[in-house]
C-alpha cells in the first residue's frame, strides 16, 4: 500500500475506533452491543498498528515494530490500555521525529500518550484507582481524545509526509 493509502485507512480506523470506544461506554448495560463494539475496536487497533507501522517504519523500524506490537496486544480482550498508551507514545514520537505531521500535533500526541502511560502505570501499581467519573481521568484522557480526533482528520485530509511543520 502507498503512504497515502495507509494514511487514509489509519484515519478511517481512528474514527471507527473512537466512535466504537465511546459507544461502548454508552451501551455498557447491553452486553451483546458491547461485545460487537469491542470486536470493532479490536480490529481497528490491529489496522492502526499495521498502518501506523507502515507510516513510521522509515523513522526507526525497531520502535515502529514495538509500537505496532503494543497495538496488537491492545487488540486482545482485557486490560490493553497500557499497551495502547505505550504504542501511541512511540508512534507519536516517530511522527514527531520524522516531521510527518505538524509538530504541535505530534507533541500533543507525545504528551497526551506519555501522560496516559504514567496514569495507567500508577493505577496498575495500586497507588489509586480512578473510574471514568473522576475528573483526573478526564483531564488525562481528554488531550488524547483531542489528539486522536485531530490526527484522524489530518490523516484523512492531508496524509503524512508533505505537511507544514507547524499547526
Amino acid at each position: 500500500m502507498t503512504l497515502r493509502a495507509n494514511s487514509r485507512l489509519a484515519g478511517v480506523a481512528y474514527i471507527f475506533y473512537l466512535v466504537a470506544g465511546i459507544a461502548t461506554m454508552a451501551v455498557r448495560d447491553l452486553p451483546h452491543a458491547v461485545n460487537l463494539l469491542n470486536i470493532i475496536t479490536s480490529f481497528c487497533a490491529l489496522i492502526l498498528g499495521v498502518t501506523l507501522y507502515a507510516i513510521t517504519r522509515d523513522q526507526d523500524r525497531d520502535l515502529a515494530m514495538l509500537a505496532m506490537l503494543c497495538r496488537v496486544i491492545e487488540a486482545v480482550p482485557g486490560r490493553g490500555e497500557i499497551y495502547f498508551a505505550v504504542g501511541s507514545t512511540l508512534f507519536a514520537w516517530l511522527l514527531l521525529r520524522g516531521r510527518l505531521i505538524p509538530v504541535a500535533l505530534a507533541w500533543l500526541g507525545v504528551a497526551a500518550s506519555a501522560g496516559l502511560v504514567v496514569l495507567l502505570a500508577v493505577q496498575s501499581a495500586g497507588v489509586f484507582e480512578l473510574g471514568w467519573s473522576s475528573p483526573i481521568t478526564w483531564v488525562v484522557w481528554m488531550p488524547m481524545l483531542v489528539f486522536e480526533m485531530t490526527f484522524a482528520l489530518w490523516l484523512l485530509t492531508k496524509g503524512v509526509g508533505n505537511t507544514i511543520h507547524t499547526l
